[in-house]
């Protein structure tokens, strides 16, 4: 018996035929496996959303706004802080001229001093030394303040012809109450303030009743500086905020018919006070307010500044008394924007920069209290990718900013011969982040404030740290006959 030999099979087939696969079934290398994703996990099944429990998305979203808040409010202030340096012809045209015309208005400065014997005689001395042709000077002093008069009415003997003072019997007394009282027996065609420690040029007169006779302005602004930035970490960070406002950022806001002006060195004509009825009395931002009504009626705010021309002043004398003036600052900007007389400004671009500049302090005092939080969660909290890199924006536009104030300290030292040391430039630095929380807790403290009402002035205390020798050898002779019993 044979065995039978089984037929050879055919070829085997070169493709093995299979069902077509759901849509379901497809996998995409991009989109996660939902059985592997777990609460932590930063996507979610979704493929876009993060899969983050609800105390992550309120703790990351808050995160990532104050960054981004704090990026477009550093942003902005850094473009500010260049406007005037745009081009050379741009900073030519923030400055008085060269050649001023001859004079063809009057002025009347006002000097309100409280409790500032030590600088205000001085002050009146200078002021005194003006070459324009055509001006007075009155000084504001309190009733309860013997000091201040006896200092004011000596000057007033030495320049019998130039100064008048005038007592303030208000309660409780503020700037504002006694700008009102001397504008009432104000006789000249345009109106100056000053405050008592100033150190003033004897042509600032000279220049600005030329920029109004070549702009026909309203309102001339001209540029405050404060001086003495070696005398602590914070002053350099306050002498540099003055530098860049008033050399640069003012000239912004001019150009934008939306100013808030400053509290001295400002000259408004008369028929324009005439027409506000002075300064609100109400108000811990009396300059600010001023500039918004002027601004929302149209008046034509000119801003000129030349480092030769520049008021000098000092920062104030402790910490304490800067976060006071700061909050008074703060709080005098909520109070202008709650009044609302911005919304008279013609444009909506102007309204809603108005609302923008005024509103800086609840900006401010918001990312002061969500600072902490967010740097906790840095901290204690590891945070996604995405999370981390939104929170290292602010850092574009502060290093920037560093680098710009670095340059500023350095013209700033050139222009005024000012020798800025190595030193200098390591608190520049290292002042940084303080001197921002600092400013966000100023703002705190004024929105603190506005909310229970409290609307008490605090007043900045000087010393005369700003005061050159030549300046204080210029005046020794007046004060010398003072000692002696003469006038001059």
């Amino acid at each position: 018996m044979t065995d039978a030999t089984p037929a050879p099979a055919g070829p085997a087939p070169l493709l093995t035929p299979a069902p077509l696969p759901s849509p379901d079934s497809v996998i995409d290398p991009n989109r996660p496996d939902p059985s592997q994703i777990t609460p932590g996990d930063p996507v979610s099944a979704f493929g876009f959303l993060p899969h983050w429990s609800p105390g992550e998305w309120i703790g990351y979203t808050s995160l990532m706004l104050v960054a981004v808040l704090l990026t477009v409010i550093a942003a902005t202030t850094l473009w500010w802080m260049l406007h005037a340096w745009r081009s050379p012809s741009s900073l030519t045209r923030t400055q008085f001229s060269a050649n001023p015309r001859p004079a063809a208005h009057s002025f009347t400065l006002l000097v309100p001093g409280r409790h500032e014997e030590e600088v205000l005689g001085e002050t009146l001395d200078v002021l005194a030394q003006q070459d324009h042709p055509d001006f007075e000077i009155i000084a504001i002093v309190g009733h309860d303040d013997p000091g201040t008069e006896a200092v004011a009415r000596a000057a007033a003997e030495r320049h019998p012809d130039l100064i008048r003072v005038i007592v303030d019997d208000s309660v409780p007394k503020n700037k504002p109450k006694a700008l009102n009282l001397a504008l009432k027996s104000a006789r000249g065609d345009v109106v100056g303030v000053f405050d008592a420690e100033d150190e003033v040029h004897p042509r600032l007169l000279t220049v600005v009743d030329s920029k109004f006779q070549e702009t026909d302005a309203d309102v001339v602004q001209g540029g405050v500086q404060l001086m003495n930035f070696e005398s602590s970490w914070w002053a350099l960070r306050n002498v540099l905020e003055y530098y860049f406002w008033f050399r640069s950022r003012l000239h912004f806001h001019a150009k934008s018919k939306f100013i808030p002006l400053g509290g001295n060195t400002v000259f408004v004509t008369k028929e324009w006070l005439d027409w506000s009825e002075g300064w609100d009395a109400n108000c811990l931002a009396e300059d600010c307010e001023l500039g918004v009504r002027l601004s929302s009626a149209q008046a034509k705010v000119v801003v000129a500044y030349n480092p030769e021309f520049v008021t000098r002043e000092e920062t104030p004398g402790s910490m304490t008394s800067l976060y006071k003036q700061r909050t008074r600052w703060n709080q005098g900007f909520l109070q202008v924007l709650g009044k609302g007389e911005w919304h008279k400004l013609p444009t909506l671009k102007q309204r809603m920069f108005a609302r923008y500049l005024l509103a800086m302090p609840f900006l401010q005092a918001a990312t002061g209290m969500l600072i902490p939080f967010s740097l906790l969660l840095i901290i204690f909290v590891k945070v996604p990718t995405i999370v981390a890199l939104v929170t290292f924006l602010p850092l574009v536009p502060t290093i920037i900013t560093l680098a710009v104030e670095a340059t500023g300290l350095a013209e700033f030292g050139r222009v005024y011969d000012k020798k800025v040391r190595v030193r200098d430039y390591v608190k520049l630095v290292l002042g940084l982040l303080p001197y921002q929380v600092f400013l966000a807790l100023a703002a705190i403290r004024s929105v603190i404030r506005q909310v229970r009402g409290i609307n008490s002035w605090e007043k900045t205390e000087h010393t005369g740290a700003h005061r050159s020798d030549e300046t204080t050898a210029s005046a020794a002779p007046s004060f010398a006959l003072q000692q002696a019993g003469g006038t001059s």
